[in-house]
C-alpha cells in the first residue's frame, strides 16, 4: 500500500497525463484516508477545474486553504474559478493574496491583471501584466493582453509594440494579429490597418472577427462592397453575429440602403434585447426612412428608453447643487467629437462666445484621439475631461464630482454615443443640442434645444420625451473655420447648362428624392446632377431609377468622399443645391451657402425635415422653401432659368450668411445662455422656462 504522500503523487501524474477520472478517484481515496491533506483538496479542485465545473473547484480549493492559507498557488487557482464564477470582487482578493505570498509568481501577477482589466481597473492591471513580464518575459499571453490593456487605454504606439512583441512570441496567433490592427486602426491609420486583419484572416481564414473589423476599416475607409462582403461571409460563418450585423447595418446606412440597414439592426436586436449601441443606431436611422413618421419615430424611442434606460432610474441620487439662481453656474458638455470633425464648426463659435464670468465651461471628451481642433477647444474653456477609458457609472461619478448644473449631450444616438451614461442623471438639469434636432427618448433628459422653425408652436409636441426650448433664432451656429475657397462665378455661365447638387450623405438620397429631382432635371433642358457618394453598388441603383425616370446616365455625376477643403471646392461646379428628404442637409447646407449655393428645400413632416426651413428663413431666402413637391419643382426649375438672378445670390450669399443669425457666435450664446439660466432658475424655484 503506497503512504498518503505516494498516493499524491500517483494523482499529480495521473492528472498530467490527462487521465482526470482516474486522478479524481486517487484525490478522493487520499481524502478518505486523511480528510485533512491540503494538496488532495487543491488538487480536486484544479481537476473540477478542468472539467468545467466551477462552483464545486471553488468550494475544493476553499478547503484547501483553510487547512493551509499560505499556499500561493492554490489562492491563484481560486481567483481563476472565482471569475469563472463571475464573482470578479472576491477573484482579485484570491489572486492579491497569490501573489503577496509569491510575489514571483508570474501566472498569478497575469490572472490577477487580467481580472483587474475586466474591472476595469486599467491602470493597476497594467502594472501587473507589466509584473508579470518582468518575470517571465517570453509570457506571450501577458504581451497580448497588456497590448489590450494599453489599447483600452488610448496608449495606441505602446500597445502596437506590445502586440509585435506577442507576435514575435507567437507568429501564427491570428488574433495577436486582428488585435494589432484594431489598435493601429483606432489610432486613426485605417489604411495600414487593412493589410494587417488581411493577413490575421490568412492564417485563419474562418475567423469571424477578423472579418468584422476589416468590415468596418473597409467602411472608414469608403470601400464599402467589400466592406459588405466581409460581413456576408462572416454571417455565413456565424448567422446570428450581432456585432456584425450591427457593423453591416451602418454599412448599408452609409451606402445609401437605409432600409436594409434597418432590417439588420432589428435582427440584432431580436438576437441580444440589451444591444444598446444597435439600438441607439436604429433610432438614428430611422429617420432617414420616408416610412416613419414623427409619431413612429417617438414610439421607437420609448421602447429604447423602457428597455434600457428606466432600469437605471431607480438608482438615480438627488444632487446636493446650490439652488443660487444666479451664481455662475458650471455647464457640461459631452462628446467623441472634440476634434477635426463637422461638429467643432458649431462649438467653436459657441464656446468662443461663451461669457466665461457666468457660465464655468467643462468638456468631457470620449475620445482618445486629438488635434489642433482639440487643443483650440481645450484654449476655449474652464475644464477638461477625458472620460473614454471610463465606464457609463464611473464617467457619471465624475461629473458629480465635479458638481455640473447642467449636461449638455452633443451626440444623441448618434455614433460613439452615451446614452446610458444620461440615464443615470449626472447632473440636475440635462439638455441635449446639437447631433440632430429631436429626441433622445431618455426620461432623464429634461430639455432640448430647437428653434422657432423647426418646432413651430404646436407642431409635434408629443413627439419629444424632453421640453422644448425654442432659442430665439436658430439650432445651428456656424464657422467654417476657413475662408478658403473663395466663391467663384456662376459656372452656368461658363458651362452653358444647369449643375444640381446634392453633397449629402448619400443615406439621405431615397426612391422619392431620386423621382423628384429627376422631375427637376427634366424640367431644365441640359441639367446636370452632381450627386456625393462612396463607390458602391448603389451608384448603379441610383442611376438605374433616374434612367427609369427619364433622365439618362450622362447627366449624373458621382464624387467621391474627400477632405474638406477638396470637398468645399466641389460647390465650384454646382450652381444650386437641391436639399433631400425626410432628412434635409443639416451641415452640409450650411456649407453650401458658405460657398454661394443656394439650396431648394421642401419644408418636411419631422424635425430633421424642416432643417433647410430653418436655416433659409434665418437666410431671408423664404423664396427658395417647397410646401410641396410641385413648389419644389417650379422653384428650382425658376430659379435655373434665371442666371442673372442666381448669380447675384452666388456673389452676396456668402456676405448675407455672415450677417445672419446662423454666423452670429455672441448672439448665439447669449441666446443659449439665456436658455441655460431659464432653465436652472426654473429647477431652482420650481417653474416652467419661459422659453417652453
Amino acid at each position: 500500500m503506497p503512504t498518503v504522500s505516494e498516493a499524491f503523487l500517483i494523482a499529480v501524474n495521473q492528472l498530467q497525463a490527462g487521465l482526470l477520472p482516474d486522478a479524481e478517484q486517487s484525490c478522493r481515496e487520499i481524502l478518505a484516508a486523511d480528510a485533512n491533506f491540503a494538496d488532495a483538496w487543491h488538487l480536486l479542485g484544479v481537476i473540477e477545474q478542468a472539467k468545467g465545473n466551477h462552483e464545486l473547484a471553488a468550494d475544493y480549493l476553499g478547503r484547501c486553504l483553510a487547512l493551509n492559507p499560505s499556499d500561493a498557488e492554490a489562492h491563484n487557482n481560486l481567483g481563476v474559478a472565482l471569475r469563472k464564477l463571475q464573482r470578479t470582487d472576491d477573484a482579485i482578493a484570491s489572486l492579491r493574496s497569490a501573489v503577496q505570498l509569491h510575489p514571483q509568481f508570474a501566472e498569478a501577477q497575469y490572472n490577477l491583471a487580467s481580472a483587474l482589466h475586466e474591472l476595469g481597473s486599467l491602470d493597476e492591471a497594467i502594472a501587473c501584466y507589466l509584473e508579470a513580464l518582468r518575470i517571465r518575459p517570453d509570457f506571450a499571453d501577458a504581451a497580448h493582453n497588456l497590448a489590450n490593456a494599453l489599447r483600452d487605454t488610448g496608449k495606441f504606439d505602446q500597445a502596437i509594440a506590445c502586440y509585435r512583441r506577442a507576435i514575435e512570441l507567437r507568429p501564427q496567433h491570428d488574433e495577436t494579429f486582428c488585435n494589432l490592427a484594431t489598435a493601429i486602426y483606432l489610432s486613426g491609420r485605417a489604411d495600414e490597418a487593412v493589410p494587417i486583419y488581411r493577413h490575421a484572416l490568412a492564417l485563419n481564414p474562418m475567423s469571424v472577427e477578423a472579418l468584422n473589423r476589416l468590415g468596418v476599416a473597409l467602411t472608414t475607409q469608403r470601400q464599402l462592397d467589400e466592406a459588405l462582403a466581409c460581413f456576408e461571409r462572416a454571417l455565413a460563418l456565424q448567422p446570428e453575429n450581432v456585432e456584425v450585423l450591427n457593423n453591416m447595418g451602418n454599412t448599408l446606412k452609409d451606402a445609401g440602403q437605409v432600409n436594409s440597414a434597418i432590417d439588420c439592426y432589428r435582427r440584432a436586436i431580436a438576437l441580444r434585447p440589451d444591444f444598446v449601441r444597435c439600438h441607439s443606431n436604429l433610432l438614428y436611422t430611422i429617420q432617414y426612412s420616408p416610412e416613419y413618421d414623427a409619431h413612429a419615430i417617438y414610439e421607437e424611442h420609448r421602447r429604447w428608453n423602457d428597455h434600457h434606460a428606466a432600469p437605471l432610474a431607480r438608482a438615480i441620487r438627488p444632487h446636493s447643487s446650490d439652488t443660487n439662481p444666479s451664481r455662475r453656474l458650471r455647464i457640461g458638455y459631452v462628446s467623441p467629437c472634440f476634434r477635426n470633425h463637422c461638429q467643432s464648426l458649431f462649438t467653436i463659435p459657441l464656446f468662443s462666445a461663451h461669457d466665461r464670468s457666468q457660465f464655468e465651461i467643462i468638456c468631457y471628451s470620449d475620445d482618445f484621439l486629438t488635434d489642433e481642433f482639440t487643443e483650440r477647444l481645450k484654449s476655449l474653456v474652464d475644464g477638461w475631461r477625458n472620460i473614454k477609458p471610463l465606464t457609463d457609472q464611473q464617467a457619471a461619478e465624475q461629473i458629480r464630482d465635479d458638481r455640473i448644473d447642467i449636461l449638455v449631450d452633443l451626440t444623441m444616438h448618434m455614433a460613439h454615443s452615451r446614452p446610458l451614461l444620461f440615464a443615470r442623471k449626472p447632473a440636475p438639469v440635462q439638455i441635449c443640442w446639437l447631433a440632430y434636432p429631436g429626441t433622445t427618448g431618455i426620461a432623464a433628459m429634461d430639455y432640448r434645444l430647437t428653434d422657432p422653425y423647426l418646432d413651430p408652436p404646436g407642431e409635434d409636441e408629443g413627439c419629444y420625451s424632453e421640453k422644448s426650448i425654442r432659442l430665439a433664432d436658430t439650432f445651428w451656429c456656424y464657422d467654417p473655420l476657413t475662408t478658403e475657397p473663395a466663391v467663384n462665378p456662376l459656372p452656368a455661365v461658363k458651362n452653358g447648362f444647369v449643375t444640381f447638387g446634392s453633397l449629402n450623405n448619400f443615406c439621405k438620397v431615397n426612391e422619392q428624392v431620386l423621382a423628384l429631382w429627376a422631375r427637376v432635371l427634366k424640367t431644365v433642358d441640359r441639367s446636370q446632377l452632381m450627386l456625393l457618394a462612396p463607390e458602391t453598388r448603389h451608384r448603379s441603383y441610383a442611376i438605374e431609377f433616374l434612367e427609369s425616370a427619364g433622365v439618362s446616365s450622362g447627366r449624373v455625376r458621382f464624387e467621391d468622399l474627400r477632405l474638406r477643403r477638396d470637398y468645399l471646392e466641389l460647390y465650384h461646379q454646382i450652381d444650386i443645391g437641391l436639399d433631400t428628404f425626410p432628412y434635409n442637409g443639416h451641415t452640409t447646407s450650411l456649407d453650401s451657402y458658405w460657398m454661394g449655393v443656394p439650396v431648394v428645400t421642401m419644408a418636411g413632416e419631422t424635425v430633421v425635415g424642416r432643417a433647410g426651413v430653418s436655416q433659409l428663413m434665418n437666410l431671408k431666402l423664404p423664396e427658395l422653401i417647397a410646401r410641396s413637391p410641385d413648389e419644389f419643382v417650379a422653384i428650382a426649375s425658376g430659379l435655373a432659368k434665371d442666371l442673372p438672378r442666381l448669380g447675384e445670390i452666388r456673389s452676396t450669399l456668402r456676405a448675407r450668411m455672415e450677417a445672419s443669425p446662423l454666423m452670429n457666435g455672441p448672439r448665439f450664446a447669449r441666446s443659449i445662455e439665456t436658455a441655460y439660466r431659464e432653465i436652472w432658475r426654473a429647477s431652482c424655484v420650481g417653474f416652467e422656462p419661459a422659453h417652453i
